[in-house]
């Protein structure tokens, strides 16, 4: 860690200061990090063994070159806390990236305690990969989870916690850190009593209990080198908790893809669908599935990211790439539609067969006042794929005044709003069909 390390003994002058004994900071024992992904907001939670004398002591601390908040830090006894005062962390003028801490303790020797602070610089996102089944009616849903450090910092050994959920702070993490000096300028000295100072301490204080929220103690879980790590899940509030299996090392610069999800056989369907107005001549592909347990999910919300979707296209599992997409956040029990994109193998071709008006209306003057504009639609329909498929024909008149007839395998027909239909169509492997429409629009009085 690249926060300075003292021997005890040693003397050690701060310009204003006295001299004082300055104990060791030793090596970290266990390190915890829990990551957002609403907020560049990392909190750090590190064991270590102080070896005390009994009376006054000192910690320096020095955390140039990271992105600490140093306003956060925080040290907790985790044992003989009636022996040992905290007294505080002092930041001295004029001197940058630097604090002391003041700690009375009531015995001499080894003293396990807890340091944490908020920090900045880390990220996760989640990608996933979808295996569609060769007939296409299941997928494998694997995810995973990729843990950027940019923090400054190494991170040896570290349990990693991932949290979903929004975090409301009032400044962020990196401009704290990235600030010369904790608390205003090098000349004033932070006073109790002053408001600014007390404020500042009290958000965050508030910031950190806000994180804290959702802290709970992990229980440690070894991993052998055969058996893939697994994440352990769990809700807490508003916030959901991931927790990685096992601990990870995490150098500065380096980004770890860890998996989060395997699940196979995941019921899906696929759609195929045709708009002119919002995808223009293609047809686009969609994969639907539910976040529940009839689609053996639901145990959890799973976190927003991308897939990418493969199909078997053989016995021996080769795969054919099939699309991609983004998807939002989907808590249980919610539904998602994944648009994997336009496809070349399922074709839809409207064409204007007939143009004509008629059903004019005059008034007293002999001007036109009403008509009708007839048009007729021939609409062919190809699927060239070894799979059955379902398609969705959406025709949009921009007109809520019209009659339609209709001829021809035009499959289900629906009126979906005021100037939308939508034809439903299944089609064989390797097969075509073609419907017609005729689109009456009613014009001027004949609106009435």
């Amino acid at each position: 860690m690249r926060w300075t390390a003292i021997i005890c003994g040693v003397l050690f002058a701060v310009t204003g200061f006295a001299k004082v004994d300055l104990v060791t900071l030793p090596v970290r024992e266990g390190v915890q990090l829990t990551i957002y992904n609403s907020a560049d907001l990392t909190l750090v939670r590190e064991n270590r063994a102080l070896t005390l004398r009994e009376g006054a002591n000192k910690l320096q601390f020095s955390w140039a070159n990271t992105l600490i908040d140093p306003t956060s830090l925080e040290m907790i006894p985790l044992a003989f806390a009636a022996d040992l005062d905290v007294a505080d962390l002092t930041y001295p003028p004029r001197t940058r990236n630097l604090g002391l801490w003041n700690v009375k303790s009531g015995r001499s020797g080894k003293v396990p305690v807890e340091i944490n602070y908020l920090t900045s610089g880390f990220s996760w996102r989640a990608f996933y990969m979808g295996t569609l089944s060769e007939d296409e009616k299941t997928i494998r849903l694997q995810g995973y989870v990729r843990v950027t450090n940019n923090s400054g910092e190494d991170y040896e050994n570290a349990e990693t916690r991932l949290i979903v959920g929004k975090v409301n702070i009032i400044d962020r993490i990196a401009d704290l850190a990235r600030r010369d000096y904790p608390y205003g300028q090098p000349w004033k000295l932070p006073q109790e009593d002053d408001k600014d100072y007390s404020r500042m301490k009290k958000s965050r204080r508030e910031m950190k209990n806000e994180v804290m929220m959702a802290m709970a103690p992990a229980p440690s879980s070894g991993v052998t080198m055969m058996r893939q790590k697994e994440i352990r899940k769990e809700g807490l509030s508003e916030y959901f908790l991931y927790t990685i299996e096992g601990t990870e090392t995490i150098p500065h610069g380096w980004s770890k893809r860890l998996p989060s999800l395997d699940v196979a056989d995941v019921p899906v369907v696929n759609l195929y669908k045709f708009e002119e107005d919002r995808y223009g001549e293609r047809t686009v592909r969609f994969l639907s599935f539910k976040n529940d347990k009839e689609h053996k999910l639901g145990d959890t919300p799973i976190p927003d990211g991308s897939i990418r979707v493969y199909r078997t296209v053989d016995e021996a599992a080769h795969l054919s790439y099939e699309g991609r997409a983004s998807f939002k956040y989907i808590p249980v029990d919610e539904k998602v539609e994944l648009n994997i994109g336009a496809v070349s193998d399922v074709t839809v071709e409207p064409k204007l067969m007939d143009y004509k008006t008629d059903q004019y209306q005059f008034d007293r003057k002999g001007n036109i006042r009403g008509w009708d504009e007839i048009r007729t639609f021939e609409v062919e329909v190809k699927n060239m794929r070894p799979v059955p498929v379902k398609i969705e024909i959406i025709r949009n008149f921009h007109s809520p005044y019209w009659d339609l007839k209709k001829s021809g395998d035009f499959g289900e027909f629906e009126k979906t709003d005021l100037d939308t239909v939508k034809f439903t169509l299944e089609l064989p492997p390797h097969s075509e069909k073609k419907f017609e429409y005729t689109l009456i629009l009613h014009q001027g009085d004949r609106r009435n």
